[in-house]
């Protein structure tokens, strides 16, 4: 489990953004109402070059969460360690406000996949989670959130429910949670059940973060609609009243929107930010 007494910082209740170079200039000139930015680890684990000085100067205006996607925390094998020396590095030069990482597998031996793999939710599952957490904090030095994925199918030898399993997880590590709630209604609508009870079911107090994103919309092969985690587009009007459902229990909380594929322009992101704002002002003083 992580040790205690180390310092625990919180990204502040406001907008963020998934920060792509492309709008650097722009967020520096009119950031909005985004008031921190949010990186993908493997994007900047390499040496020098103009990447890392941006990244180096908006780390001066702006609170940073750093996201990584390549951990597998879920992978039956070792945790790479070259991979998480490479993140402690970044961790180190940058002390980012948050660190956060995905329930999921991504690899196989000594292949990536280039995707976030689903889990069976069983005790041999969660003991493996649990220590992979606590290396990767141990390395670190800091607290990770993890966060619940999007799912497309469910596993038969499942024992826990999702929601369940996550608060297992935060109390044996004392990692803290990153709550998508795209990934709520996308597994949602795959899985036919209730976000809402979902939600009812999540440990909201161990959350840091909330993410926010587009999905794309298909038909399986019955055709039942089917929700790809696509984080292309506009994030929906349903998504937004479940996040208003979450923040009703919750009370506010840092909202990142997610947009990764066919980036639009900065004014239109921006948007998306001031919408998460308009939710957090609804919420009483």
């Amino acid at each position: 489990m992580l040790d205690s007494s180390r310092t625990d910082t919180h990204l502040p209740a406001k907008p963020g953004v998934g920060y792509k170079p492309q709008h650097f200039a722009e967020i520096l000139e009119a950031p909005g109402p985004v008031g921190w930015l949010e990186i993908h680890a493997e994007n900047y684990m390499g040496d020098g070059g103009r990447p890392l000085a941006q990244l180096r100067h908006l780390s001066e205006r702006f609170p940073i969460s750093v996201h990584g996607v390549g951990l597998s925390i879920g992978s039956e094998g070792a945790l790479d360690a070259d991979h998480l020396a490479r993140l402690k590095h970044l961790v180190g030069w940058l002390n980012p406000t948050s660190f956060s990482e995905h329930l999921a597998w991504s690899t196989h031996d000594s292949h990536f996949l280039n995707d976030l793999l689903p889990l069976p939710y069983t005790d041999a599952t969660l003991t493996r989670v649990c220590d992979h957490i606590d290396q990767v904090q141990d390395v670190v030095g800091r607290r990770m959130l993890l966060e619940n994925p999007s799912s497309y199918l469910a596993f038969a030898e499942s024992t826990w429910s999702e929601p369940d399993f996550l608060r297992e997880i935060a109390r044996r590590t004392g990692c803290g949670l990153l709550l998508d709630v795209n990934n709520v209604f996308v597994s949602a609508t795959n899985l036919d059940f209730s976000p809402q009870g979902y939600i009812e079911a999540y440990p909201l107090e161990h959350v840091g973060e909330i993410h926010l994103g587009g999905h794309d919309e298909d038909t399986d092969d019955h055709g039942r609609p089917l929700l790809i985690d696509s984080h292309g587009r506009e994030v929906v009007d349903p998504v937004w009243a479940l996040l208003d459902y979450v923040l009703d229990r919750s009370g506010p909380k840092p909202i990142l929107i997610e947009w990764d594929t066919d980036v639009p322009d900065w004014p239109i992101l921006r948007a998306e930010a001031a919408r998460a704002q308009t939710a957090l002002e609804r919420l009483p003083a």
